[in-house]
């Protein structure tokens, strides 16, 4: 793959040029990733530990809490290094590291949101073959594979991008290495790489967001069969978790790259991103 790039630096713009902002942004940052270092990596330890944990519902969540942690350390420390210093230089092969880590790791959790969809179907929908359904090899197969399809997709991606010449204009304009801002670097025809982007990303969202709705709405007609009050409770309480995971994850995507070309701003790219 060649890649013919002059550019052998980059400059992430990063939230804020207001030096009174930037102090205020970088504790809130820290705060914010200590509480997800903390979080993520004490529930992934708790259910090893724990083998009354482990169930497939609490293995999914393990691994969920474990790629959030993956993207956030992706992203979250330079973010945090650009704020307290001057220094917000980004190497070409570092931000290829750092692109390829994120996407992985999104990307994988969209595929796990998709497993946890099926897992919480089965539970409701099949409650007295759900042992039989959910497995512990089936369940250890859908998380390898979300990882194994999450990092195959970013090396397309990575490949897609990085083969661009980047030979004018090096400041990105975000606070970290995405897709959007790089391609409006490249002095390549972007063409091309963009129908990829829309192509793959198309195909993994689509399939993800069929197998949560399909999942769903079987979901949803077995509550609806539901006599009691008590039992149509207990059924969605068992969803209401990864129904707020599925809402923000996606949500956050829909308010970035489905916006009206009129609208659209990296600014808005920004804010949408530190969710």
């Amino acid at each position: 793959m060649e890649n013919s790039t002059e550019v052998t630096e980059f400059i992430l713009a990063g939230l804020t040029d207001d030096p009174e902002l930037q102090l205020p942004l970088f504790i809130v940052f820290l705060l914010i990733y200590l509480c997800t270092v903390l979080g993520n990596v004490g529930m992934t330890g708790l259910i090893l530990l724990d083998s009354r944990l482990h169930t497939p519902m609490y293995l999914f969540l393990g691994h969920l809490s474990l790629v959030d942690f993956g993207y956030s350390s992706a992203v979250t420390p330079k973010v945090m290094a650009g704020l307290i210093s001057t220094d917000k230089i980004i190497s070409h092969n570092a931000c290829g590291t750092q692109f390829f880590f994120f996407v992985g790791f999104i990307t994988t959790e969209s595929f796990l949101l998709a497993a946890m969809a099926y897992d919480r179907y089965a539970a409701v929908c099949k409650p007295l073959n759900y042992t039989t359904i959910m497995t512990t090899k089936k369940c250890n197969y859908l998380n390898i594979s979300s990882y194994v399809c999450g990092f195959l997709n970013s090396s397309i991606h990575t490949g897609n991008i990085f083969r661009l010449s980047f030979c004018k204009n090096n400041i990105i304009d975000h606070f970290f290495c995405d897709a959007p801002p790089l391609l409006a670097l490249s002095c390549s025809d972007t063409s091309v790489s963009e129908m990829v982007i829309l192509f793959v990303v198309g195909f993994n969202d689509i399939f993800s967001i069929v197998v949560i709705l399909i999942s769903y709405l079987f979901i949803f007609i077995t509550i609806m069969r539901i006599r009691s009050s008590e039992g149509r409770q207990k059924a969605f309480s068992t969803c209401a978790s990864h129904l707020t995971a599925v809402s923000i994850f996606y949500g956050s995507g829909i308010f970035m790259y489905l916006q009206p070309s009129s609208s659209h701003t990296m600014g808005t790219d920004k804010v949408a991103s530190v969710f």
